[in-house]
């Protein structure tokens, strides 16, 4: 496992590295302050950000991070200010622990938060799927109605010279679909 955590203050950075005593193989790297190219370049598996109290920079920072390369992100804090917490989880924190850091807790706490990260970018990766499919059915829905309406063929005639189209290019349904609306949309003086 490889982590790497944030913190200002090196006797509480060795503290999360002794709470992950006996996980083989680690490796935790240690910096003062969060900075992206240092997540980049080190890959870990997961961000440990301790402090006294969160500020708005570095959950910012680590908003843009995560957006760019989503990675689970713990935090743990000796004090957090109100709406601190909120904003951390939409910066895609996946633990947010107040006053909670011991040697005993760490390897559970961050197990937990790998493990809902994980659930979590499935569940992201779910709802892209299914609003990408949502996408590709209206426009199969759009391309069967024009060509109902051009050639005067009925919604199931439709949908096969689709799928025709479709096996005979090697292409998507929904990608043979929109190349259709797009070029009856040229032919009609709507697009470029």
């Amino acid at each position: 496992m490889r982590v790497l955590v944030v913190d200002p203050d090196p006797a509480r950075a060795a503290l999360v590295a002794e709470g992950l005593a006996g996980v083989d193989p680690l490796e935790v790297r240690h910096v003062a302050t969060f900075d992206p190219r240092e997540a980049q370049s080190f890959q870990p598996d997961v961000i440990v950000v301790a402090s006294d109290s969160p500020d708005r920079d570095t959950i910012e920072s680590l908003r843009e991070a995560t957006a760019a390369n989503p990675q689970p992100v713990v935090m743990f804090v000796d004090r957090s200010e109100p709406g601190l917490a909120e904003a951390a989880v939409r910066a895609g924190v996946s633990a947010y622990v107040v006053d909670g850091l011991s040697k005993a807790r760490v390897r559970s706490v961050l197990e937990v938060a790998m493990s809902r990260f994980q659930l979590m970018n499935q569940l992201r990766q779910d709802l892209e799927k299914a609003k990408a499919d949502l996408a590709s059915r209206k426009t199969v829905e759009r391309a069967k109605a024009l060509l109902m309406k051009e050639r005067g063929l009925d919604e199931e005639a439709a949908y096969r010279l689709l799928r025709k189209l479709s096996m005979d290019t090697g292409r998507p349904l929904g990608a043979v679909a929109a190349d259709l609306l797009a070029f009856a949309g040229v032919l009609k003086g709507e697009g470029p």
